[in-house]
This record gives structure tokens, C-alpha cells and sequence, in this order.
């Protein structure tokens, strides 16, 4: 039978907290940005969501970020994070190309990432590994 092992080296380990530090940034820094009051015109304007979304909005971007870069909850908050992404690619974009004018690539990329952390976790460089006494779909 034929078996995925994901080998346990530092180059793995590295990459996983790469790839959650970048995701993590990007986030904080699409979730801060979204504190700004020019983003309850967006949202009240073409999206026609009521203004009170504006801060669980930028708060559902901002705290999964950092929960991604410290290595806690990880999955949890790339699961969060990709509904995200699938509501900004299909309701926000309106999924209309890759490329181009409204064009969806970025949001693309931000939810493989997540889900490649959702598979494979945070890894040993994060705080949930430091923590062994968090149940594993916690990490």
C-alpha cells in the first residue's frame, strides 16, 4: 500500500512557518485595512451589505492572521480564512476571470495556501507544537 509521509526536517519546518508567516501578513494587512471608514462606501455600495459588517469583517481577516503567524489554531483560522476568500472570489469578484479586470488569481492563491495548511498544519515551529497538550484539529 502506498503511503504520504511528510518528512520531518527543518526545510519543511521552515516552509510551513513561511508559508504561515506570508498568509498571516497579507491578512493582517487586507484586515487592518478594512478599519478604514472608506470601506463601509465599498460595502454599502456595490457589495449592498448594512455598514454594521465593516468590523467583524476586518476583525474575521486581522485575528486569523496573527493566530497564523504565532502557530496557534492554525487550521481553525485557515478555515476561516478560506470561507473568506471563497466569498471574495464568488461574491465580491463574481468569479469572472483568472486574470484580468476583476480577475481572481490573488484570492486563488490565498485559499490553496490555507488549504495547505488546513492538510498539513502548522508544524514544529509554532506555538501549538511548543503547547503539547493541545488536541491535534487544534493545532
Amino acid at each position: 500500500m502506498t503511503e504520504a509521509v511528510f518528512l520531518e526536517n527543518k526545510f519543511h519546518d521552515i516552509a510551513q512557518m513561511g508559508i504561515r508567516a506570508a498568509i498571516g501578513v497579507i491578512f493582517i494587512i487586507h484586515g487592518t485595512g478594512k478599519f478604514n471608514p472608506d470601506f463601509v462606501g465599498f460595502l454599502t455600495g456595490p457589495l449592498g451589505l448594512p455598514a454594521e459588517m465593516q468590523i467583524p469583517i476586518a476583525l474575521a481577516e486581522t485575528i486569523p492572521g496573527i493566530l497564523l503567524i504565532i502557530g496557534i489554531l492554525s487550521r481553525i483560522s485557515s478555515s476561516l480564512l478560506s470561507i473568506i476568500m471563497l466569498g471574495a472570489i464568488f461574491y465580491v469578484k463574481g468569479a469572472a476571470s483568472i486574470t484580468g479586470k476583476a480577475g481572481v488569481e490573488f484570492e486563488l492563491i490565498l485559499l490553496a495556501s490555507n488549504i495547505v495548511i488546513i492538510v498539513a498544519g502548522p508544524g514544529r515551529i509554532s506555538l501549538a507544537h511548543i503547547i503539547k497538550k493541545l488536541p491535534r484539529f487544534l493545532h
